[in-house]
């Protein structure tokens, strides 16, 4: 079938990318399902910082990709061997597939699935193959982003890489919980665990950094948001923060909490949460910085204070488990995840979008459909 999509064409584009304009946007082909893979037609696609990080090179990537890996859409057409789902259901679409049985899967969401982590940096879904093509005869193959490439009207992606949510949650909150919501949520719920009622920050409040605080504010904790931009922390404190405050601010006040989690994705702002863990506590990042950022830690303190730092990769996620924990938050008016969108926009406007993106002034861009 024929659809539209935003390929990248240069991993490492220099900004801005308005002008660089590293996406082209225009038709491709799309194959059918083959066995254990669904066509999505896709409602909404998040613009994340792992996005980001393959248009500026962070994260190098076999291109020209379809990118996107945020998203949330309709299933239209399901491949030989699907049986439980159909036509018309609602899926949130994730980007690490979970296979169920290789070592990864068997630690209950603390390391990644292996077969999904190797297809998704080989670039195809996770049998292996490629679905999309452009060009003269769709005679060029286009690489899938994280099994999902979401920044299309629609999309190919396995069975293991989508789960199902109740018809009354919109297409746009379900994409949120696709990466935003699973990541800053399970840093909270699988990686800090704070005890009831104890005290977290969070260091760095972008899309996934707010979901972080906002799924510790409904599990009932006192929060402290930490970020640079003012504009964010004024929104941290709407959403129920106890407190909201710079990084030299939080620092300065001599802040030391049980639980702290780092979503910049910097090594700055993981010293910073460093700094604000207390003695027998944990920090928990989950932010993607270069693969060039060092921080600096002071070893004897992390012995003499017994302290935790957690790596949670998609917040130590078993997606089929947490998101109908995160679906049931939000029907109780518990979790506003509304809030973490800031933008709505056409995929046309998607090299916009990651100057935005860069600039460090949104939340969640929303690619409607």
């Amino acid at each position: 079938m024929q659809i539209t999509g935003a390929v990248l064409e240069v991993s490492g584009a220099q900004p801005p990318f308005a002008a660089s304009r590293p996406f082209t946007v225009g038709p491709l082909t799309l194959e059918g399902p083959a066995a254990g893979e669904l066509l999505v037609r896709i409602e909404a696609a998040g613009v994340c910082h792992s996005d980001l990080s393959v248009v500026d090179g962070n994260r190098r990537r076999p291109v020209p990709m379809l990118l996107g890996h945020e998203a949330a859409g309709i299933v239209e057409q399901v491949g030989p061997g699907v049986g439980d789902l159909r036509p018309g259901v609602r899926v949130v679409v994730t980007f690490l597939p979970r296979c169920g049985s290789c070592a990864g899967c068997a630690t209950d969401g603390r390391l990644p699935c292996e077969i999904g982590t190797a297809a998704n940096t080989a670039g195809t879904l996770v049998g292996g193959g490629m679905r999309l093509r452009r060009g003269v005869d769709a005679g060029e193959p286009v690489f899938h982003h994280l099994g999902v490439s979401a920044f299309a009207t629609h999309a190919v992606v396995s069975r293991t890489s989508v789960v199902p949510v109740p018809p009354d949650v919109p297409g746009e909150i379900a994409a949120l919980l696709g990466c935003a919501v699973l990541t800053g949520g399970g840093a909270v719920l699988n990686a800090a665990r704070p005890a009831s009622g104890s005290a977290i920050a969070v260091v760095g409040l972008g899309g996934v950094g707010m979901a972080a605080l906002l799924v510790a504010v409904a599990l009932g904790l006192e929060v402290i948001g930490v970020d640079a931009v003012p504009d964010k922390l004024r929104i941290a404190r709407e959403l129920g923060a106890r407190d909201a405050l710079s990084p030299a601010d939080a620092v300065a006040r001599g802040i030391r909490v049980p639980a702290v989690v780092e979503a910049a994705g910097s090594a700055r702002a993981f010293e910073t949460a460093l700094a604000l863990t207390a003695p027998g506590g944990a920090t928990v990042t989950v932010g993607l910085p270069g693969p060039d950022a060092r921080a600096e830690v002071s070893p004897l303190q992390l012995t003499a204070e017994a302290r935790t730092v957690i790596g949670s990769y998609l917040g130590s996620a078993v997606p089929a488990r947490d998101i109908p924990r995160y679906v049931d938050l939000w029907r109780a008016g518990r979790l506003p995840l509304e809030r973490l969108v800031t933008s709505r926009i056409r995929l046309d406007e998607i090299d916009v979008a990651m100057d935005r993106l860069a600039a460090g002034g949104e939340l969640r861009q929303l690619i409607v459909f």
